[in-house]
């Protein structure tokens, strides 16, 4: 498992160890991740550079099946989409090939495709590609916004529905389908206990699909708050996000993560759902358990 350290890598870790069926080996970039890892379970746990195919494919002997985590939305000095996502890919599948890996997972985004305006889609979706393509089954899983306990996009969302005047990009139009981190650990979880490697990509997104104005109003409601919205013109965000990348060598946002951001996420799940034996968790459930009064550490 690559990024495992990161929100959905920990949770697929524990999932994986309460069912007692298989083992994990987790791969992370520096001694920090690690030791995030360590933090949650005892498990073999490798520091490789996840463009080094020959570290990569020692680190996956043994290995039955591969889950890739890796991806940015923002790219910086030493962080290139390039690197983050073509280059590992093409790392993995070579990796794969020379352990005998007989299936990827491969977590994606809603809107990837190679030609795609948006630098990081664009990356996204030659990353897919590379795999897709390769001697190896991949099962691509495109996801919107994932909502867990403690993560950046709970935090983010809580923040937001707790505040007393908020502005919001837009308006807050913007089209989301939120899904529960539960619901993406089951899906990979499914595609790597299926009897046949799934090959191709799966669009999965929650059940209900909002204006992220919505989503913000729905979750004031669990704290009985109603956030004065200031709509903020998007051309403007992305004079800001500009004028910020010519100034700055890692600004906090730039135009491509800011239009991933804005991207309209609106799919039909069943088909994913039902190839993968899947019941999405209602989203006032999510809401509640993610960003409510009193959410789960856990």
């Amino acid at each position: 498992m690559t990024g495992a350290n990161g929100h959905l890598g920990r949770g697929l870790i524990a999932r994986t160890l309460e069912s007692g069926r298989e083992e994990v080996r987790a791969v992370v970039r520096s001694q920090r991740a690690a030791d995030q890892v360590a933090a949650v379970a005892s498990v073999d746990v490798r520091i490789v550079d996840y463009n080094d195919a020959e570290a990569l494919g020692e680190a996956a002997r043994g290995c039955q099946a591969a889950v890739h985590f890796v991806g940015i939305i923002k790219q910086a000095k030493g962080a290139s989409y390039e690197a983050a996502h073509e280059a590992a890919c093409e790392s993995l599948v070579s990796a794969a090939r020379a352990a005998g890996i007989d299936r990827i997972v491969y977590l994606s985004i809603f809107g990837s495709t190679p030609g795609s305006p948006n630098a990081c889609l664009a990356s996204k979706g030659r990353a897919e590609q590379i795999l897709l393509g390769g001697p190896v089954p991949a099962c691509v899983l495109r996801v919107p916004m994932v909502l867990s306990p403690g993560d950046y996009a709970s935090f983010s969302l809580r923040k937001q529905a707790t505040s007393g005047t908020l502005a919001m990009l837009d308006g807050g139009r913007t089209l989301q389908q939120p899904i529960d981190a539960a619901d993406v650990l089951s899906a990979v979880l499914a595609a790597l206990r299926c009897s046949d490697p799934i090959r191709g990509t799966l669009d999965l997104g929650g059940p209900e699909c909002l204006s992220h104005r919505q989503l913000v109003e729905r979750t004031a409601a669990l704290h009985g708050r109603k956030p004065r919205v200031v709509p903020i013109p998007l051309g403007l965000a992305r004079v800001g996000a500009s004028i910020l990348e010519r100034l700055r060598s890692n600004p906090n946002v730039t135009v491509a993560m800011l239009d991933v951001l804005q991207h309209d996420d609106r799919v039909d799940t069943a088909p994913a759902c039902k190839q993968l034996d899947l019941e999405l968790t209602p989203l006032d459930e999510t809401l509640r358990r993610c960003v409510g009064p009193e959410p789960e550490t856990r």
